[in-house]
């Protein structure tokens, strides 16, 4: 089973080195899916299959605690996996995010620790080969 994935982060840098850190995760991946905001988010969940979210906290017009927990409040999407990635440091706030059902990582992480709380999350067990992707290169250290 491959896995729709939404990244929800307000700089386009993040997003594309999480959606690069994925591809190397081994978690096996369908589309993947991006928005710049919490309002964007919603929006791009409206609009496609999605079996995963990760999304950061701090962004503008509406952020990542927002939008978790407007997700939360809809019956379709209440069950939906996300998986918070952030440098957010306070365990009270961090405690408040799994109380909403949501896992969390923290910046920088490596392929195998995005994988790992994937696997957990979801539950999926497939693992892709880590083939080289040009699009996903190698050396990442973030």
């Amino acid at each position: 089973m491959s896995l729709n994935v939404l990244v929800v982060d307000d700089s386009a840098v993040m997003r594309s080195m999480v959606i690069r850190t994925l591809k190397l995760s081994g978690v096996p991946l369908g589309e993947i899916h991006q928005a710049g905001n919490g309002k964007e988010g919603l929006l791009a969940l409206r609009q496609s299959w999605v079996d995963l979210l990760l999304v950061d906290l701090n962004m503008p017009v509406m952020s990542g605690e927002e939008m978790i927990a407007r997700i939360r409040q809809d019956e379709k999407d209440a069950e939906l996996p996300i998986l918070v990635i952030s440098t957010e440091g306070s365990q009270t706030r961090i405690e408040a995010i799994r109380g909403q059902g949501a896992e969390f990582v923290h910046k920088p992480f490596t392929p195998e620790e995005l994988g790992s709380k994937i696997r957990q999350l979801t539950g999926v067990t497939d693992v892709q080969s880590m083939e080289c992707d040009s699009e996903a290169g190698f050396g990442l250290d973030f």
